[in-house]
Formats: structure tokens, sequence, C-alpha cells
């Protein structure tokens, strides 16, 4: 605008007096008016309005090829965030449609099938080395599917697996001794700068660092021994979804090149249909989050191989929906977070066929019978999982479910879950 200002100014300075002296003074207005006019005509058809609109909403308009988006203007139903303005609120509403989450989402099914092939190559890795244990650095979404990768590691090798405190080293410069243990850092971006330096400070403990990352160019994978690189593409939207899932599935390959896997190479051959499935069936997850409508916080739960699953769906809750969610064992909401739930927060559990199965619907029961609202997550529960997949690969299954869940409540709810507000992709801890 400064420049289309400057340029017009530049124009009539130099050419005013000359068109002036020809033309005389009456045509010489009658020229500037027709041009005025014009512009005013030409500004009215093609600029759009954009008063009290945020850069946001201007900037994709444009990107929209000079088009706002269909979706219907409302507030969100429990007002806007902390921190925004109603305006910016509504306008955030008009932009509202989650497509880049839902993108990335149906992406999942072609990259994890891109991944399982890969066992060969993560097992030279390892290189056939003997571990006395594995330390795991995540935070966030890695941290989830580093709690599933817990569970299938220590299975797998029978040997104790922890997850690390990165405080300890970043902040308080504790001297450590990792010899012999396997030290896995994970990071989707490879750059957040805390799991960076916990994995140089346990390799110089005495660790064998090995990143997981997206970016086999980023600094963690500069500063790893090996890296398992995801090579799942870019990921747009804020919430976290075919990175998490790749994750999971790069946990199952080092366990598997570690250990023995509590299921058949078949079933995790199989696991991409699986969640081609699970998101061909997505109506279901629509109309299970009618139920939690009027939520002003909720709970997911889970046990064993599907905790981690639990706190990424409560995760995914809070990113999408601005609405407080937290993620249980089933064994620790009994030990007093139970006392909270009675007409309470509405509760999700997740739950497949195996050992943790009657514990989790024994749960299941004496809730309801508390008077809570549950949304079942399973074989023949309210939203459904295919139930020939095994409990311990049923976790990969469920985090998609829950992506649906909490992006189709953050639509129902009137909040866009491809950018929720004061997020950004990578978290600089």
């Amino acid at each position: 605008m400064l420049t289309a200002d400057l340029v017009a100014n530049l124009l009539i300075s130099r050419f005013y007096l000359t068109v002036l002296q020809d033309m005389g003074g009456t045509a010489t207005f009658a020229l500037f008016l027709g041009l005025a006019a014009f512009s005013f005509l030409f500004i009215f058809a093609m600029a759009p309005e954009t008063k009290g609109r945020p850069l946001e909403a201007i900037r994709v308009y444009w990107e929209n090829g000079g088009r706002w988006p269909d979706a219907p203007a409302r507030a969100p139903r429990r007002g806007p965030r902390p921190g925004s303005s109603p305006r910016i609120a509504a306008d955030r509403c008009r932009l509202m449609t989650g497509t880049r989450m839902a993108a990335e989402m149906a992406e999942q099914p072609a990259r994890l099938a891109s991944l399982v092939v890969r066992a060969g190559e993560v097992a030279r890795l390892v290189g056939g080395r003997r571990f006395d244990g594995v330390t795991i650095v995540a935070r966030g979404s890695p941290d989830h599917a580093a709690t599933y990768g817990r569970y299938l590691l220590e299975a797998a090798t029978g040997r104790p697996v922890s997850m690390a405190a990165p405080s300890l080293h970043t902040l308080y410069g504790i001297e450590a001794d990792y010899r012999g243990q396997l030290v896995v850092a994970v990071s989707q971006s490879g750059r957040t700068p805390e799991i960076v330096r916990t994995l140089e400070a346990l390799s110089g403990a005495g660790g064998f660092g090995l990143a997981i990352t997206n970016d086999e160019a980023s600094e963690l994978a500069a500063r790893a021994e090996a890296v398992v690189a995801l090579r799942l593409g870019e990921e747009e939207a804020v919430p976290a979804t075919k990175t998490v899932t790749g994750q999971m599935v790069a946990f199952v390959l080092l366990a598997g090149a570690l250990g023995k896997l509590p299921f058949s190479s078949a079933a995790l051959t199989a696991l991409p249909s699986a969640v081609d499935e699970v998101l061909a069936d997505g109506g279901c997850a629509d109309d299970a989050v009618a139920a939690l409508d009027d939520a002003a916080q909720l709970i997911v739960v889970a046990r064993g191989y599907l905790y981690g699953a639990a706190l990424e769906t409560a995760l995914k809750i809070k990113e999408t929906c601005s609405l407080l969610a937290d993620g249980y064992s089933s064994a620790d909401l009994r030990h007093g977070p139970i006392a909270a739930v009675t007409h309470g927060p509405p509760v999700i559990d997740l739950n497949a066929d195996g050992p943790a199965h009657a514990d989790v619907s024994e749960l299941t029961s004496e809730l309801r019978r508390r008077g809570a609202q549950v949304v079942t997550v399973g074989a023949g529960g309210d939203v459904s999982l295919p139930a020939e997949v095994p409990e311990a690969l049923a976790p990969g299954l469920a985090v998609v479910r829950g992506q649906q869940l909490a992006r189709a409540l953050a639509l129902r709810l009137g909040y866009d879950p491809d950018r929720p507000e004061g997020l950004t992709k990578v978290t600089p801890t």
C-alpha cells in the first residue's frame, strides 16, 4: 500500500503540470476524477473487507484464492480462549476447517506402510549390540509414543527401560554414568533444544545415542550415533498426528531389533491396513463427541500398552479444544482421582482384548455406577477398534481414534484444530 501511494505521488508530480498545460484545467480535473472513480470501483470489487479481521484471517483469504472459508461464523461455545478477543475468536471460526490435520491423519496408512518394511535397516543401526538397559528422552507427543515404547522395549528385551529426566541434565548438570545404556532421543523436528542437550549429556556419560526424528538433517540427528529417520513428510498442522504413530512404529522396529516382539510380523504388516480401516470409519467419532459437548474437562483412561495412547489422546484434546484433559492409568485413577469423577468430568476409556481388558472394563462399570458419563473406545465400544489387532499393536489405532475425537470435538466447539491459539510446532524448552 505504501509503495503504491509513493508511486502514484511520483507520477502526479512528474506529469501533472504537463497535462494541465496541454489539456487545460477542466479536462485535467475530469481525467483525475475518472481515475479516482475507476480506482474506487476497482477496490470495491476486488479488495476484501478486512475491518476487524486479524492478519491471520487476511492471509488465509489470499491463500484460498481470494475466498473466505465457507465455514459459518460462530463464537466458540465456551467463549474465546483466554487472552483472545471475541472478534479474533469469531474470525478463527470462519477459518475453522482442520483440513491440514485431517490431511496428515489421512496420510498415516501409507506412511506407516513405508516404515514397517524397514525392520532390517533399524536392526543394522544397533548392530547386534547388547545393552544393559534403555533410557528414553522425549517431551510432549513423542513422550507419549515413548511411553508405549517403554512397555514394548521392556517386554521384548526383559531389561529395564526408563524415561530420562531432562532437567537433571539441562538445569542441574548432574554427573551420571550411562555406560551400557541405549539412549533413545525422540523429537518430531529434531530441534527441541532440551532434547538435543540431554542426548549430548547422556552420550557423553557413556550411552549409545540413537535419535528418532522426522528430520534426518536436524541437530538431534547430528548429535546421535545412529538415526531412525521417519521420512514422513513435513507436518504442518500444530497437533502431531502422523509423526506420533510413526514414532510408535519406530519403537516397534527397535524392540524387534533388540528382542522378541509380543506379536507376529504378519500382524505388524497388517497395521497400516487397520489404520486405514479406522480412518474410513470416522463417523462413530463424530457421533461420540456429542456426549462431550458441554464438558469443561475430561479424563482419558487405559492400562498397560494403551496407557501412552491415553496420554496422547488427552493431549490432543487439550491442544485442539482448549479443554483440560488428563490421561490416567486405570490403576492410578483408583488411587484417589476417581473421587473427582463421580458426577464430574466425562471419561474416555481405551480398551483392547488382552490382559488389561478386564481391569479397564471393570473400572468403566464402576464409573458408570457412580454416575459418570463414559465413552468407550475399543472392539464393540462407542468408538470401535478392529478386534483382530493384538493388544500390543492396538495403541497406534487408539491414537488415531484420539486424533479423530479431538478434531471432531474442536470443530464442534468452534476451534480450528490446525492452529491452536498460543501453540507452535516446535516448543523451545
